[in-house]
């Protein structure tokens, strides 16, 4: 792993990002669009947070955080570098940012179906809260 680097991503990935979401990540969201990761890129310049090997993007998290509770999305690991570490590391990156900006605990929005995610929220401490629901409402068409 001594050649994986952790990053923020800058403007001029989101494309990249974008694109690699789709080979990358489960499921889509709304926000999976130009529009939606330039406005989170230039809202919290420190977010999106990147894996990159050999110049290649291998993973990304977005670490989000709102001044009161702290949220992870899109952990998503190129399937050329699953459990090769990556996924740890931009966890870990993740919570060092959480911590160093105040937070005191993270959440993470976790498919029910994708259970080879369950497996590395759960090697990574996480658990689900069995008493909470995801409740949402679109804003927009």
């Amino acid at each position: 792993m001594d050649d994986l680097r952790i990053r923020a991503a800058a403007p001029e990935d989101l494309d990249a990002v974008l694109a690699f979401w789709k080979v990358a990540a489960e499921g889509t969201s709304i926000s999976d669009d130009s529009t939606g990761v330039e406005r989170l890129v230039a809202r919290d310049p420190e977010a999106l947070i990147l894996a990159e090997r050999g110049g290649h993007l291998a993973g990304t998290v977005i670490a989000g955080f709102d001044g009161w509770r702290c949220h992870l999305y899109r952990l998503a690991v190129h399937p050329d570098h699953r459990r090769q570490g990556v996924g740890s590391a931009l966890l870990a990156a993740a919570e060092e940012r959480f911590v160093r900006l105040g937070g005191r605990r993270g959440d993470a929005m976790v498919l029910d179906r994708n259970v080879l995610a369950h497996h590395t929220w759960r090697a990574a401490g996480y658990a689900p809260e069995p008493q909470w629901s995801r409740w949402v409402k679109p804003l927009t068409d």
